[in-house]
């Protein structure tokens, strides 16, 4: 174990001094666990189809009368290069620009004329568009889906220019969010020189450069069957979609000829930025975790809820759920903190993102490196079951409605190829933290083995 804890050490994040950031919400405390069972065995079943090309559909027919349907894409900033990064957020502005058969005023009035959403986001693994429409209007949506990332032809020197300008203020904006800053600048130093540790949208010196062709060679490259999933939930026919799917995506390459997974590797170092007009300290610590396929996965997840998250305006008190949060607030050591489990394909981070007084940081680094400590010793069996039984309901609280169903039929698609069913997902938190016959001794070998963490990591910027 001894080598174990010291090949991760001194794997910190970064501070930033800075403003307040956005905290989580609690979770609710009237869910019970039956009550939870009993959500989960009405879960309609998710089907699944795999066209000739590799394009997969898959959906959930809940009888509703609205449905979401969208395209999730294993293509991100992960898949760009130093020249090219930003493309693929570049080219999701652009597509609500307008295709050979709609001008974008034709595309907007559409969609509003139907009562219709439509969006679009892209992470660093993935780019997503999505409708939110009547289960009526789903040929509809679906076509219009098809129509603008396969039409891309008509990306026009004007329109890019225009949406370059659009991007450049985004950037600003961005840069005033203290927390995606933190968050950009931890996946800056602990993937250091690789895809993951650049930021999604680009520096600002390629928005400025990337043209029509940037954008048509990241297309035809990375928009491939086998990388696709078409995924609904709502009020859907299974049938139907797969029908719409091989009429409208039956065309595209099957072959993919792109690098599939450009490798990261997790390098411990620290960024401290400082700027003395700002009182306010945002720091991020984190450590390497696991993919999403990892077997250690979940058992992470428990660890996380564990640490759970805490602000001011929760109050105070011996019967807060977080052993950290007591600690914290009892010794006003920071005004928030929230423990995250970022997964990625081979790779994530596991750790703390908290927003302190310059002169509390000390403190409170100590006591969140005392917590993680005290998760690998001695953390009880009544914390353990009450983080599996929030866990499980934080789960199904966020698959309240097609739109999140949705997301989380397309993400899993691309990550397992297959939807988890919630019965699983509930057996799994169980048995991953009872194969052991005493829990804390197995959240104790999983953070060892997972986390790997050193009591010589203080205070590494004095």
């Amino acid at each position: 174990m001894a080598a174990s804890m010291l090949r991760l050490a001194g794997s910190l994040g970064r501070r930033v001094i800075g403003g307040v950031a956005r905290g989580s919400q609690p979770l609710p405390r009237c869910w019970s666990t039956q009550t939870a069972t009993q959500a989960v065995l009405n879960v309609p079943e998710t089907k699944i189809t795999t066209l000739n090309n590799g394009l997969r559909v898959a959906s959930e027919d809940s009888g509703l009368s609205t449905c979401t349907v969208g395209l999730w894409i294993d293509a991100g900033s992960r898949y760009e290069n130093e020249k090219n990064n930003g493309t693929a957020h570049f080219l999701e502005h652009m597509a609500f620009k307008g295709t050979k058969q709609r001008s974008q005023l034709d595309l907007e009035l559409e969609i509003e004329n139907m009562g219709a959403h439509l969006n679009a986001y892209t992470s660093r693994e993935q780019t997503v568009y999505y409708a939110k429409a009547f289960s009526k209007d789903l040929p509809r949506a679906v076509e219009i889906l098809a129509d603008i990332i396969q039409n891309s032809s008509t990306l026009g020197e004007a329109e890019i220019e225009r949406e370059r300008g659009v991007i450049l203020r985004e950037m600003q904006e961005v840069e005033t969010n203290l927390q995606e800053v933190v968050f950009d600048y931890l996946h800056a130093t602990a993937y250091h020189s690789t895809a993951l540790g650049r930021t999604i949208l680009g520096p600002t010196e390629n928005i400025q450069s990337i043209n029509r062709n940037d954008l048509v060679e990241y297309i035809t490259t990375h928009y491939k069957g086998p990388r696709i999933v078409l995924a609904a939930a709502g009020g859907v026919s299974h049938d139907q979609l797969r029908d719409l799917a091989e009429y409208h995506f039956g065309n595209l390459p099957s072959i993919y000829e792109g690098e599939t997974l450009p490798p990261c590797t997790f390098t411990g170092s620290e960024i401290c930025v400082r700027d003395d007009k700002m009182p306010i300290a945002h720091i991020a610590i984190s450590v390497e975790a696991v993919g999403w396929s990892h077997p250690d996965t979940i058992p992470l997840m428990v660890a996380n809820t564990l640490i759970g998250n805490w602000d001011r305006s929760f109050g105070s008190g011996v019967n807060l759920s977080s052993k950290l949060a007591q600690i914290t607030c009892h010794g006003n050591l920071c005004h928030s903190f929230q423990s995250f489990n970022t997964c990625y394909t081979d790779t994530g981070l596991w750790g703390l993102y908290m927003v302190c007084e310059p002169n509390t940081v000390e403190d409170m680094m100590h006591f969140v490196q005392k917590e993680w400590i005290r998760l690998c010793t001695s953390v009880t069996e009544s914390e353990v079951a009450r983080a599996k039984n929030l866990l499980k309901t934080n789960m199904l609280l966020q698959l309240d409605g097609s739109t999140p169903i949705c997301e989380d039929i397309g993400r899993q698609m691309l990550c397992y190829n297959r939807r988890l069913p919630l019965p699983e997902l509930e057996a799994r938190i169980d048995v991953s933290l009872l194969s052991c016959k005493n829990p804390a001794h197995t959240v104790y070998c999983l953070l060892l083995t997972c986390i790997s963490y050193s009591r010589s990591m203080t205070a590494p910027w004095d």
